[in-house]
């Protein structure tokens, strides 16, 4: 199947998460009318630019999408209904917090046509949560897992480890908890401090440690036998789900196939093909700040800071970056098709012999994949893939 997805950036949260470095901001009040109307104009600028395409997917990220009301979730599903064929299987995905205010809008959710929530339960430890400044506990991130699993047939949530302290023993058990409360999908990263953050300037100060790199890789490695084991193994570095169960939005983005992002700070990727036949990929992004993009598109129909024409080697080092990271790797006559190179006779052949031999890459005529311990130290291997 060919994917193609749509992604919907809703920049607004409650309160800023010490780890997050992602494009998302805290504001008193938000006009709902001008950033709905705003997000459909974006949409409608992106659907003159891809007729015909049949969405596969739509994913609200930020942010946090379950604070945006229902009739405006509604509404953009509506517009994206108008714009493009949609498939009848359609995945419509929504991140949520687990608070009970939110989680108390699951079924308006799902009646304005979301089909899938991803929680963002990141512990199921009340000293870990505090740490991580979430705004829920224990309880209430149960409470919304057991309204998630009554509303919705498919749902996932995540999990963050290697906190400061984290065991292996200690993070089996919570893995266990989880395991109780999944449905086909689960996404567990490994802590990582970004610069800018909170968490790096308290790092920096020394005001807390993170596990070191054995105990890390101890912790990936008993994360992959404990999920596996369970019936959902990594399909993804950080994510697992039982066969069927993956999120086709995010295969979307490591298959290397097209998505439009609308809203602030949002990404796309466009295949086209130049005047000389060649592949290439248009490169979009958003404004960021939430005022300058909803002001620019008000003005222009949209708010495209930066178009970018990827060929050539950036091309194919995207797409070996995006591929590499799933556990099936990369199918090798697919990759050929997006980038016109085959990913084997991309890579630098010193470096690829050294990452086989030393038990990180399998290639044969069919795929090139990363193994478990490649894809654990992927930079490293794409660094070597490229010849540095």
């Amino acid at each position: 199947m060919t994917l193609f997805g749509i992604y919907v950036h809703w920049p607004f949260c409650t309160s800023k998460c010490p780890y997050c470095d992602f494009n998302s901001h805290v504001r008193e009040s938000v006009d709902q009318r001008r950033w709905r109307n705003a997000l459909q104009a974006e949409l409608w600028h992106y659907a003159t630019q891809t007729s015909g395409r049949a969405v596969t997917s739509v994913f609200f990220g930020g942010g946090t999408p379950s604070l945006m009301p229902p009739e405006t979730a509604a509404a953009v599903i509506e517009t994206i209904r108008n714009l493009w064929p949609v498939a009848p299987d359609v995945e419509i995905t929504l991140e949520a917090n687990p608070t009970s205010v939110e989680a108390g809008k699951f079924q308006a959710m799902r009646d304005a046509g979301v089909n899938r929530v991803s929680l963002g339960v990141q512990a199921f430890d009340a000293g870990a949560l505090r740490f991580l400044g979430r705004a829920h506990g224990v309880a209430e991130a149960i409470t919304a897992l057991e309204l998630a699993r009554q509303t919705f047939e498919r749902y996932s949530f995540d999990l963050i480890y290697a906190r400061p302290g984290h065991t292996v023993d200690a993070w089996l058990a919570e893995l266990d908890r989880a395991l109780a409360f999944a449905r086909g999908h689960l996404s567990l990263y490994q802590l990582t401090l970004e610069r800018g953050t909170r968490f790096w300037q308290a790092h920096a100060r020394g005001q807390f440690t993170v596990p070191d790199e054995d105990t890390q890789a101890s912790l990936f490695e008993a994360t992959q036998a404990r999920l596996q084991a369970a019936g959902l193994p990594a399909y993804e570095i950080s994510n697992h789900a039982a066969p069927g169960s993956e999120c086709r939005h995010n295969l979307t983005y490591w298959r290397y196939e097209d998505y439009v992002g609308v809203g602030p700070g949002a990404h796309g990727r466009l295949s086209m093909r130049g005047g000389d036949g060649t592949l290439r990929k248009r490169a979009t992004r958003q404004a960021s700040g939430p005022e300058a993009w909803l002001e620019q598109v008000e003005v222009r129909g949209h708010a495209t800071a930066e178009e970018t024409l990827l060929g050539g080697d950036d091309l194919v080092a995207e797409a070996l970056m995006m591929g590499l990271r799933l556990t099936n790797g990369i199918d090798r006559a697919t990759f050929r098709q997006a980038t016109g190179t085959d990913p084997v006779a991309a890579c630098d052949p010193d470096g690829l012999r050294r990452l086989v031999e030393g038990g990180f890459l399998v290639v044969d005529d069919a795929r090139i994949r990363a193994t478990a311990a490649g894809r654990q130290r992927l930079n490293a291997v794409l660094a070597q893939l490229a010849g540095d």
